[in-house]
């Protein structure tokens, strides 16, 4: 019995040795200490602060200053990007748009108009996987076919940014995006905003970005959001208002971590 029991004590031991191990590269689901009263967002408990830096993703800009960059995450259209557009015309404010390839194949004609506009367009893969469980080459087929899909309906040729869909990483997929010629984009500030059953009106969504500002804060909208789009206007003012400035994610040359 005795030699029993230090068997199974020994295998178990190995067994989480290599549970650890296995997990050692995530996969990482992408999350953060939320900014409040002005104090700075943290990621230094999610167990992945070295791999963001290691593959020079960004997380936060540069903190010393009150610059603000708008990103949206666009998997599909809910009949609100047109509506953002204007918005963002209007106030002149320059953002970047994460696309997926059913994007790019579905709304051809708001890609362009992104790029006419003066917004980036970035990568948010084809076919919106979990990044961490296909191979390197599915992996780059993957980016490749939206840079390609992009630079065949645009006149924007280059494509610097990918967003992991779903925020799911490990340092591989971050490491071979890297080696692709992307820099892969996080986020500083977000609230649950992609449920379009559980929309609570734009006041909610001013107050929820609104709360969470801080200088050089990555800002993540879904336009899939109907109280992101009506708030947005509200949301540029009372940045501006608050002295902040909203700046093109590719002048972004301070990272953060």
């Amino acid at each position: 019995m005795k030699r029993f029991v230090i068997a199974l004590a020994a295998a178990i031991f190995l067994l989480c040795g290599f549970q650890q191990t296995a997990s050692a590269d995530g996969p990482y689901h992408f999350g953060f200490k939320k900014s409040k009263n002005g104090q700075l967002p943290s990621i230094n408990e999610e167990g992945f602060k070295d791999v963001l830096q290691k593959n020079d993703a960004i997380f936060l800009g540069d903190t010393t200053r009150k610059e603000l960059y708008l990103t949206f995450d666009n998997g599909y259209e809910n009949g609100f990007t047109p509506k953002i557009l204007d918005v963002l015309k209007e106030k002149k404010v320059p953002a970047i748009f994460f696309l997926t390839g059913h994007y790019v194949k579905d709304k051809p004609e708001l890609v362009t108009r992104m790029v006419t506009e003066g917004h980036l367009v970035g990568n948010h893969s084809w076919s919106h996987p979990d990044m961490t469980q296909v191979s390197n080459e599915q992996l780059k087929d993957e980016l490749t076919k939206v840079k390609q899909a992009v630079s065949g309906t645009t006149r924007q040729q280059a494509m610097d940014f990918v967003r992991p869909p779903r925020g799911i990483f490990n340092d591989r997929t971050l490491a071979l995006s890297r080696s692709e010629g992307y820099v892969s984009v996080f986020w500083s500030v977000a609230y649950k905003d992609w449920d379009v059953n559980d929309q609570r009106g734009a006041d909610y969504a001013y107050n929820q970005v609104m709360a969470q500002l801080h200088p050089g804060a990555v800002i993540l909208l879904h336009s899939i959001s109907r109280d992101n789009t009506e708030a947005l206007g509200r949301i540029i003012d009372g940045a501006r208002q608050q002295g902040y400035e909203f700046k093109s994610l590719d002048a972004l040359k301070v990272k953060t971590y």
